[in-house]
């Protein structure tokens, strides 16, 4: 528990929180532009957005059974989308979905291939400078996922000698950066995406899988059988999860940090929390069971984009 509670006093030092002060909305808040808004005259001009999304990051956005893409992170998307609605007085706008993987999906929006990024996204000082995010919709870690009959439960196990997991992720840079620190001679294999890093793990192709355990929660529970696998270790990281849009176009990013804000104090971020991570989701109706974390409910009563990391 005193980890847990150092590691939840990091966080909100990193996120430029207090555990009982607000952050003065001045320093969260982006100056009202002196110019407009490209990504919204866009928007306007050709009646559509477009939103990037994953296919595989249960519950934050996924595949259940159709081409259109579910969860939670699509969900509060589609809040962002009637609230720009609302800002240009077109409704209702065409919404088409671009996939994208944890390679693809920085370019997509840098070169306007998409206006919002709808997935698992950590907020990050290396990716501001090619993007921009608003306010956290959600605060992870990373951990390890296992067979459930392996004796791994953290990093620097002997047994570990095989780790897999996503390119061009934060988990995947904490673990390379801990296991050199440490002096292990763990193997890395990186592959595209969640789902074929999980069935490495089910198969014995590696010895476990690191990414935001709340992924790593989401995707067992959607195995054919989550029995076979377990979620072990201690956080080797801290994850603010945020929805990316384009760098440098303020006005955009006012209307969707200030839409962020209305849903947080409107309940409604709570309630669509509710729906992903406490009750039966798509396409098996598993049901995750994860209580919003202190760190999240911090974001909540303090709404701000402002990460310090």
């Amino acid at each position: 528990m005193l980890y847990l509670r150092r590691l939840a006093v990091l966080t909100l030092v990193a996120l430029g929180l207090s555990a009982g002060l607000p952050v003065p909305l001045a320093e969260a808040q982006t100056p009202q532009p002196a110019r407009p808004s490209p990504t919204l005259d866009r928007i306007q001009r050709d009646g559509r957005i477009v939103l990037a999304y994953r296919d595989a990051s249960v519950p934050f956005s996924y595949l259940a059974g159709s081409d259109r893409p579910v969860g939670f992170a699509i969900d509060i998307c589609l809040r962002l989308v009637a609230a720009i609605e609302a800002r240009i007085r077109r409704s209702p706008l065409t919404v088409e979905y671009l996939p994208v993987n944890s390679a693809s999906r920085m370019e997509a929006i840098e070169r306007g291939r998409a206006q919002l990024e709808c997935g698992s996204t950590t907020n990050n000082a290396v990716r501001r400078e090619r993007v921009d995010f608003t306010i956290p919709h959600f605060i992870t870690g990373a951990r390890l996922l296992v067979r459930a009959d392996s004796p791994i439960d953290g990093i620097d196990h002997p047994q570990l000698r095989r780790l897999v997991s996503t390119a061009q992720t934060t988990p995947l840079e904490a673990a390379h950066r801990m296991a050199t620190d440490r002096g292990l001679s763990t193997v890395f294999i990186e592959v595209t995406d969640h789902d074929q890093a999980v069935a490495m793990v089910e198969k014995g192709e590696a010895d476990a899988f690191a990414m935001d355990d709340a992924l790593l929660y989401g995707l067992k529970a959607n195995r054919p059988n989550p029995a076979a696998l377990k979620v072990v270790g201690r956080f080797m990281t801290m994850e603010p999860l945020a929805v990316m849009l384009p760098r440098g176009d303020p006005e955009f990013k006012k209307l969707v940090d200030d839409e962020m804000r209305r849903l947080i104090h409107a309940q409604d971020m709570r309630a669509l929390y509710d729906r992903w991570f406490r009750q039966p989701i798509p396409p098996r109706g598993a049901v995750l069971n994860l209580a919003p974390s202190y760190m999240l409910q911090e974001v909540w009563k303090f709404p701000s984009d402002r990460v310090t990391f």
